[in-house]
């Protein structure tokens, strides 16, 4: 279930501060993150793991080798000529072979770290642009979606950091336990001093980290802000109004306002966080001096050889400071397990539109149309009905054009007829049965349509083109008469390269489109796909008069043996359709062919006679 209407989810890490038993909670998000880890490269996992247990070893014997080392020198310096010096330089051989081993493991797992973490990243974006492929269209107009899916973004980097760290903790605990072990037999009461000094630094890091990631979490919404100002203040697409407007100083200034408001946040936090974390590091160090003095005594009073002291003050620093980290980083991976649980919130979310276990074939060709039962739409948020009591019906074959001022509710119309979005109210049916009925993908594989808002790819010409029917976008002939179709080909033959050449300014070598340029490359999609029912929302707004002219005499060849709705603003066009519906305030006043909604001398009649004044 989605969870954008769970009031405890949406607080949490927020108001409330974090208790120890939510910490814990927080790290049931790891198993999942570990399977997404494995799904990535199961060999790379494999060899970091068995890398770190070896690594976690070397510090024991690192410092072991040095105690022997010393206490051997301790006795050569007493009697050289009674004990032989070769077992001295076999032992410095093999602390120095232990140093390299240490090196070259930490620079190979750095190494794993680096592949996995980039492996990781493409995974978890794909998968995160797969699971935004099916969900619903309402909700990418949801504020609180797109809060989600920022926070999904923003783990596909910084996730693989958490697994690093998840795996230095295993690696210190097995180090931990081989260390500890010889202080234990030696004195069980510097164990005790050891808690004593890293639980307090523990407990800081702790808080501060609470209060980093509330703070980050509480910055979402003004970050896609801050983000989409700048987008804004440095964009070719926008940069002629920024300058005609003079936009840039009202959007410099924004950006200072919220950019400022982070920096000073941020500024507070970490200065707190220096202050008492520099106060909690002079307690360890005197935890850490205090052993070491007894450390120290015991040697003077002959107890302990010169080795034994190098190996157990070097055992309690490195001790304290594996320890140390090892609560540290726990802090440190539940605030990370905390993040992953905003990246497993927006998988969770489910679509409302899904195909039924048992789908209806889909009717090739479609035998009687699609029909609208007393449909009502209002959008997420929003108390306006878009449309409503909306009944037609959209015969097979026919050619039916959309009248009516901007927010009649005409492209949200043709919007619920390609299912992407679902009626709150009424059914629509094709063939007699409720497109609810049908697979979802196969439907929008029968339905050619292109919005008025059609995208503009910053890619090649043929890609552009080939968009209409991505199965196809090797199928050169099919684009090049998409082309002609289009009548873009005149203009892809004067580009340099031709259907390789990068549309958009956003990469090199990329040439920029005039509107009705882009219109024409927008209009040959709807060539590619051979789908029954064609929809065109404003196809020719951007083309002069000539162009739109013959675009329209393909128009009846484009649409020939199909099904096809046609919004337009200009009533040249419209009166092309077989039938032409009148929409206002999304409620259906009028429908009937050109010559008999001007015979009623309704709204149709007015509309068309404004605009044909405006010719005279």
């Amino acid at each position: 279930m989605s969870s954008l209407g769970n009031p405890r989810k949406k607080r949490q890490g927020i108001d409330d501060k974090l208790t120890f038993q939510e910490r814990l909670a927080a790290l049931r998000n790891l198993p999942a993150f570990f399977r997404m880890v494995w799904q990535t490269s199961p060999g790379l996992t494999i060899a970091n793991t068995v890398l770190r247990i070896a690594q976690s070893a070397m510090p024991l014997s690192l410092l072991y080798v040095g105690k022997l080392i010393i206490d051997q020198v301790v006795h050569l310096s007493k009697d050289s000529t009674q004990h032989s010096s070769s077992y001295l330089w076999q032992l410095v051989a093999l602390e120095f072979g232990l140093a390299i081993l240490s090196d070259a493991l930490s620079r190979v797992i750095s190494l794993l770290d680096s592949l996995l973490g980039d492996l990781f990243g493409k995974h978890t974006s794909i998968k995160i642009m797969e699971h935004a492929a099916v969900l619903d269209l309402d909700q990418f107009e949801d504020s609180e979606f797109y809060d989600k899916l920022e926070r999904a973004r923003q783990q596909t980097t910084g996730r693989t950091i958490l697994l690093a760290q998840v795996l230095s903790q295993v690696q210190d605990i097995i180090t931990i336990g081989f260390l500890a072990a010889g202080l234990v037999l030696f004195n069980p009461w510097l164990i005790l001093l050891l808690l004593l000094a890293v639980i307090p630094a523990f407990l800081n890091e702790s808080h501060f980290n609470d209060l980093t990631y509330k703070l980050a979490w509480g910055q979402t919404s003004d970050r896609r802000e801050l983000d989409y100002i700048r987008f804004l203040g440095a964009s070719d697409e926008t940069a002629k109004e920024v300058k005609v407007f003079d936009l840039s100083n009202f959007l410099i200034n924004r950006f200072r306002v919220i950019s400022d408001k982070f920096y000073t946040d941020k500024k507070n936090l970490e200065v707190r966080h220096s202050v008492w974390g520099t106060l909690f590091a002079v307690i360890g160090s005197a935890g850490y001096y205090s052993a070491y003095v007894i450390i120290i005594l015991q040697t003077v009073n002959g107890r302990l050889s010169l080795g034994d002291l190098t190996f157990l003050a070097g055992s309690f620093r490195q001790l304290r400071t594996t320890f140390q980290g090892i609560l540290i980083r726990f802090s440190s991976v539940t605030q990370g397990a905390m993040y992953l649980r905003d990246m497993f919130d927006y998988f969770e979310i489910k679509p409302k539109m899904v195909t039924p276990l048992h789908p209806r074939p889909f009717p090739k060709p479609i035998q009687h149309g699609f029909t609208f039962e007393g449909v009502g739409f209002k959008y997420i948020n929003s108390e306006k009905w878009a449309i409503r009591h909306l009944s037609f019906t959209l015969n097979a074959g026919e050619k039916l054009a959309l009248v009516g001022e901007n927010g009649a509710g005409k492209t949200t119309l043709v919007k619920l007829l390609a299912r992407l979005y679902e009626p709150v109210e009424g059914r629509i049916l094709l063939d007699g049965f409720d497109l609810k009925e049908y697979d979802l993908i196969e439907l929008r594989t029968q339905v050619g349509v292109i919005f008025q808002d059609y995208q503009r790819y910053q890619m090649t010409v043929s890609q552009n083109i080939a968009v209409g029917n991505i199965a196809q976008s090797e199928n050169r002939a099919l684009i090049d008469d998409a082309a002609h179709q289009s009548l873009a080909y005149p203009l892809i033959e004067k580009l340099p390269m031709g259907y390789e050449q990068m549309l958009g300014r956003r990469f090199n070598q990329g040439v920029e489109l005039s509107g009705g340029e882009w219109q024409k490359i927008a209009l040959a999609r709807a060539y590619m796909k051979d789908a029954q029912l064609l929809i065109l929302d404003e196809p020719t707004s951007a083309l002069d008069a000539r162009a739109e002219y013959n675009v329209f005499l393909r128009f009846a060849d484009l649409t020939k043996d199909k099904t096809a709705v046609l919004i337009s603003h200009r009533f040249s066009t419209v009166r092309m359709a077989n039938r032409i519906l009148v929409l206002e305030k999304g409620q259906l006043i009028e429908i009937g062919s050109h010559e008999e909604l001007l015979q009623r001398r309704g709204r149709y009649a007015e509309l068309f006679e404004l605009q044909a004044a405006g010719y005279k």
